[in-house]
């Protein structure tokens, strides 16, 4: 097994990691790359020369020490080969989610004050061009992929293999100096400005040392082992921490392939190529899951339905008891995995927010060795984790070191308090805003934020956000997000927003999930238009009140949901009604639905509707359109129908 914790100390940088690597196994695949089709190979020996082209390239350039790159775009071998050119020249890398808005990555950009951004493609070109005066100190743009690049006359533009071929030139006059660059890395300068989740506000920049997400990473790899043969596909947001740890931190360390898929569309189908002997995926990637196989076998014949119905109960039955069911392996689990891609992974992880339970044992009883890890940006990521053979889908696990400390502060007579988190490589404050780092930092402990408990067995349960938790005018406590994680079990139901806080009764707003229900309404033959269209057919209403009135029926009585709506538009991350990580923003969905909810407690049966929706490219549509109020009765009617 690798000793983790001494290749740290012997290259405390991910520059000299990655020489590290490229002079000790210069001819085995780092990455891998799904281009037009086929797979594209790439070394360690090419990888560092990428690097090493980059690094150099910026030099030129008149970028170093001190200075801020920005990086924007899909996931690809650029995009890791970018951030670490960064860290080689001295400089602090800060990535941005490639669907970000013009207002925001002009915020992120002027607040980091970056002076060259890394873009992907035409598209993030032109959200770059579009900041205009509000980015000034911004003098260059290095895109990838050249397709539609012609068109554009702007002395900032630089083709990234231009900017490589301006490295190799250097390289070629210097040969020296790359070498000399990567020597004055330290591992305890800042080299990652990291992005917050950002549920209250405009994200915050974290300041990440190299060394310090090594160690943890070493850490994470001592709990949950890797090595060189497994296979990885790096899917999640590169700007997130945990694909940080795991595509760039853990990759570097423990030298396994890091593959990247074509496109987002084809996510699935590449995932299946490559079948990676692990996977994190959020929890909405989880979720989107299970819907499309659901989904599935809705489309399937009657006798493809009954032997999914009897596979999956031998199955959660097996699970219940603590097994796996080889019957419903033979009949439905071993075929599901092949086409999901799941047939070799030996560890699959989700995290980032909350799964369901429903979903977690759903994977679970395919024999999908699905585990839970828990944390946040300032703490380098996830520091617990499920073992192998202590699963529990309430909970997120245990410490992965003894040097991880957790403690629940200020706890109730339930023990319930906030999650308080130190270890040593925690982040080392937020960049431009210590009064921010010394609110969320007392005595050496991250404050969370979070809600939770430590059960019986030493693991960490999570309930919500301590803000997010609520109490109904009676006293009845409730976490929102645990009933929305139970709704979003359902494959009709994409999202939905639990409300109640002060009130005497639960209520909900549903987002449908749109591609399982509109193929629903096709095989119906119920006609419709639009996504607002669609979700105010009296069917549609019909099928997700059976979906509500299921999950009520799991619930305390005095939790259960008494009325729901359909809402006329999906939540978007673009109306900052979610981050981007697809967390909600509650503050903002009870300002900008106001109205809607005072609707819902009003007692109104329809709710008019007369608003106008912007798109990503700029463009609006006006909806007009009246929501139908569903009223499933009173918390006490459920509890005397209960009883």
């Amino acid at each position: 097994m690798i000793d983790y914790q001494a290749r740290v100390a012997k290259a405390d940088t991910f520059p000299k990691l990655l020489r590290l690597n490229a002079h000790e196994h210069g001819d085995d695949i780092a990455l891998r790359e799904k281009d037009l089709g086929l797979w594209r190979e790439f070394t360690w020996r090419d990888y560092q020369h990428r690097v090493r082209d980059f690094a150099l390239g910026m030099v030129s350039l008149g970028l170093g020490r001190g200075d801020v790159i920005g990086i924007i775009g899909d996931n690809r071998p650029d995009w890791v080969a970018a951030e670490i050119a960064t860290h080689a020249i001295g400089a602090m890398s800060l990535g941005l989610y490639r669907d970000v808005l013009d207002d925001e990555a002009a915020y992120l950009l002027t607040y980091g004050e970056a002076r060259l951004v890394f873009a992907e493609d035409e598209e993030q070109v032109d959200k770059l061009l579009a900041l205009a005066e509000r980015g000034p100190q911004l003098k260059h743009i290095v895109y990838s992929d050249p397709r539609g690049m012609r068109k554009y006359d702007d002395p900032r533009l630089i083709e990234a293999s231009v900017l490589a071929a301006m490295g190799q030139d250097r390289a070629a006059r210097e040969p020296g100096l790359y070498d000399q660059l990567v020597d004055a890395t330290s591992g305890e300068d800042v080299s990652i400005l990291c992005t917050t989740s950002g549920t209250t506000s405009h994200p915050k920049l974290a300041m990440l040392t190299s060394a310090r997400v090594l160690r943890h990473c070493a850490i994470y790899l001592s709990f949950d082992p890797k090595g060189p043969e497994d296979e990885y596909v790096s899917v999640l947001p590169l700007p997130w921490i945990m694909e940080q740890v795991y595509a760039l931190g853990k990759g570097l360390l423990c030298r396994m392939k890091v593959n990247f898929v074509e496109e987002p569309d084809t996510m699935m189908h590449d995932f299946r190529e490559i079948a990676p002997t692990f996977v994190l995926f959020a929890p909405r990637v989880w979720e989107g899951i299970a819907a499309d196989v659901r989904a599935r076998v809705m489309d399937a014949s009657p006798f493809k339905q009954r032997l999914y119905d009897i596979g999956m109960k031998a199955g959660l039955a097996a699970l219940e008891r603590g097994g796996h069911s080889s019957f419903a392996d033979a009949i439905l689990f071993r075929a599901l995995r092949d086409r999901l891609g799941f047939t070799r992974l030996r560890s699959a992880a989700t995290g980032g927010a909350a799964l369901g339970p429903d979903t977690f044992k759903f994977f679970r009883a395919m024999g999908v060795p699905l585990r839970t890890l828990y944390g946040q940006t300032e703490l380098l990521g996830a520091y617990t984790l499920h073992r192998d053979d202590a699963v529990n889908p309430d909970t997120t696990g245990v410490p992965m070191a003894s040097e991880i400390e957790i403690k629940i502060d200020n706890p109730d007579v339930q023990g319930i308090g906030e999650i308080v988190v130190r270890h040593p490589n925690m982040f080392v404050g937020y960049y431009k805003n210590p009064e921010a780092s010394v609110a969320d930092i007392k005595d050496g402990w991250m404050h969370s934020g979070d809600a939770g408990y430590f059960n019986n067995d030493g693991q960490l349960v999570v309930i919500d956000r301590i803000k997010d938790l609520a109490e109904l005018s009676h006293g009845e406590r409730f976490s929102p997000q645990y009933i929305e994680n139970k709704l979003k079990f359902s494959p009709y139901i994409a999202e939905a927003v639990v409300l109640g806080a002060g009130r005497d009764t639960l209520a909900t707003m549903i987002c449908i999930r749109y591609s399982i229900i509109s193929k629903w309404a096709e095989k119906k033959r119920i006609a419709f238009t639009t996504y607002s269209d669609l979700a105010s057919r009296p069917e549609v209403y019909q099928l997700l009140r059976k979906e509500v009135e299921t999950v009520n029926a799991t619930l305390p009585p005095a939790q259960r949901i008494s009325r729901f709506l359909l809402l006329y538009k999906e939540l978007d991350a673009d109306d900052g009604e979610l981050t981007r990580t697809r967390k909600v923003r509650r503050s903002v969905i009870n300002e900008k639905y106001a109205d809607i909810i005072e609707g819902i407690y009003g007692g109104a049966s329809t709710i008019p509707v007369d608003t106008v929706i912007k798109y990503q490219d700029g463009t609006t549509q006006r909806i007009r359109t009246t929501l139908a109020v569903v009223d499933l009765g009173s918390a006490h009617a459920h509890a005397e129908a209960a009883e």
